[in-house]
């Protein structure tokens, strides 16, 4: 079951990285960035209000995984009818149909992974954990890079309806995943997620780290395309620079980490922050890549390390909850960073990302600032 599980979370996180690059390349077709950045923070922004209530239908069923395969069908639905309507239809409609679907978009993130425990030994846990955030790492590598070549070949409607076909291929997946074989725990109320991630302060600075942090990351995801047309020669091998990211985040994933998870959520973020800050004063394509090399080797550890604080953290009744809400206020920070930097990339992409390291910075400040105060103990282990 273990080996089906990576197999369905690789199909549709592919699907998922891919959709968003080939939605910035569907507006670029129209000769403007702001287009396919407004859909994609729609959907993103979107993503942020599904969490919570995905998060409680996930704690609550009996068979989680046929939960799970319904949100990813209609997330995947969703992105179809985005493909077919665009260009054919008022924007407005489109923006409306991307928003829709971004609504079960957590499903993808922590909808998958708040499944993982009942497969593996609580000691292999950490193990899990590290190699479900190189599954996102994974993904990171293989979409962008399938949005660009099926942009570039065939044109990005083609690349959309691809990241659509992927999602769509884990839904028999998570429908096969194993029910509970006991009635599950009566789940903590809809906000209890919400306020465990506010007054546990292990969870609480790691969520405001990495939203602050994938606030930035939104921004440099538009920027990239863009830089490709100002420094590459084009959108599409702009966008492969996001595959460069992902190629160095999977390497700094699979390397030991020193120190408990809580630490490598900071420092992950400074390593960030220096990335996106090289990246903007790059002068070659050596350079360039270099630069979003090591923003790829802060992003890795970073998404692996808050795997691990969320695991430790969250109650089991809640663990759906805990994760989708915490993926949502992630995904909400990424949405607000995508849809300022739509018209600002167009503008000047090098400002754009030195706005995007000053987010690293504050998402580092946020740590600290977070890391005060009597910290509380973990519902997990009082459990």
């Amino acid at each position: 079951m273990l080996r089906r599980y990576w197999a369905g979370v690789i199909a549709a996180r592919t699907g998922d990285e891919s959709s968003g690059p080939a939605l910035l390349l569907l507006g670029l077709g129209s000769s403007n960035a702001v287009p396919g950045s407004a859909l994609l923070a729609g959907l993103t922004i979107a993503a942020a209000a599904g969490g919570p209530l995905l998060g409680a239908a996930l704690d609550r069923a009996r068979s989680p995984g046929r939960v799970l395969a319904g949100a990813l069908a209609g997330y995947a639905a969703g992105l179809a009818l985005v493909t077919v309507a665009f260009g054919r239809m008022p924007f407005a409609l489109v923006l409306a149909t991307a928003m829709l679907a971004g609504l079960l978009n957590p499903a993808v993130a922590g909808g998958w992974t708040a499944q993982l425990p009942p497969l593996v030994l609580r000691e292999r846990l950490p193990r899990a954990s590290r190699l479900d955030a190189m599954t996102f790492t994974a993904a990171s590598l293989a979409g962008p890079g399938l949005a660009g070549v099926l942009a570039t070949l065939a044109g990005a409607p083609l690349a959309l309806a691809a990241a659509s076909a992927l999602i769509a291929a884990a839904v028999p997946v998570a429908w096969g995943l194993p029910r509970r074989t006991e009635r599950p725990p009566a789940p903590p109320k809809l906000r209890a997620a919400a306020l465990l991630l506010l007054r546990n302060r292990a969870l609480r600075r790691a969520t405001v780290t990495t939203t602050l942090s994938y606030a930035g990351i939104g921004m440099a995801t538009v920027c990239y395309p863009v830089l490709g047309v100002h420094r590459l020669g084009g959108a599409g091998p702009g966008t492969l620079l996001l595959t460069a990211m992902a190629v160095a985040s999977l390497v700094a994933t699979t390397l030991p980490r020193p120190g408990p998870p809580d630490t490598a959520v900071l420092l992950s973020t400074v390593v960030i922050g220096l990335g996106l800050l090289a990246a903007a004063s790059a002068s070659g394509v050596v350079l360039l890549i270099a630069a979003v090399a090591l923003t790829g080797f802060g992003e890795g550890p970073q998404l692996a390390a808050v795997f691990e604080v969320r695991h430790r953290e969250a109650p089991a009744a809640g663990r759906a909850q805990v994760f989708t809400t915490a993926a949502s206020v992630k995904i909400g920070g990424m949405a607000a960073g995508t849809a300022l930097a739509g018209p600002f990339a167009g503008t000047s992409p090098a400002a754009c990302l030195c706005v995007a390291a000053g987010l690293q910075l504050a998402a580092a400040s946020g740590y600290l600032v977070c890391s005060a105060g009597i910290r509380r103990p973990s519902p997990a282990r009082g459990a």
